[in-house]
């Protein structure tokens, strides 16, 4: 038998073993698919069937915490004893929390805290200038620098910032000192 009368005999008959796959790329593919569909498919299964229940996004809405947080009140009373210097927070206690974001670096033009060049001036306008400035705000600086301290405990911050400056005021004397 020739090698003509082989093909035509394979021509005349369809081969049982011939598939899908005609060529080299189409073989490359079935395999890959055959490696990465079944371990995208655990992969799934994994994430599915995983012990950690995942919350669908706004399940949070009803928690006991998010609900408090909604129906908190806007405004809040801190009552503090103002007759007790001990209760108040001191200068240093008041700078750090809440001037020296802005006066440890000079943030919006505020005069840096150690800086007497800059301070010379505000501290020869004296204490009580300082104070009301420090108070109702000056410039870039809203009032109380934003923050929610009683009137003495800005005072010893003012006196606290001016000294470190090259001021030599007093500590302010507690209110139920001064209304004496």
């Amino acid at each position: 038998m020739s090698h003509h009368d082989h093909h035509d005999q394979a021509a005349g008959h369809d081969m049982p073993h011939e598939g899908p796959i005609k060529t080299p790329k189409q073989l490359v593919a079935a395999v890959v698919a055959s490696f990465v569909i079944p371990i995208v498919a655990i992969i799934l299964l994994v994430n599915y069937v995983s012990t950690q229940p995942k919350e669908g996004a706004g399940t949070a809405v009803l928690d006991a915490q998010a609900v408090a947080a909604r129906i908190a009140p806007v405004g809040t009373v801190e009552v503090r004893d103002a007759s007790n210097p001990a209760t108040l927070k001191t200068g240093e206690q008041v700078y750090q929390a809440q001037c020296a974001a802005c006066h440890n670096a000079g943030a919006a033009g505020a005069p840096k805290l150690g800086d007497a060049g800059a301070w010379g001036k505000r501290i020869k306008e004296g204490y009580d200038h300082l104070l009301t400035s420090a108070i109702k705000g000056k410039g870039a600086m809203g009032a109380q620098g934003g923050g929610d301290y009683s009137d003495f405990e800005i005072g010893r911050a003012v006196v606290y910032l001016a000294n470190q400056s090259g001021a030599k005021f007093a500590e302010p004397k507690a209110p139920e000192a001064a209304a004496k």
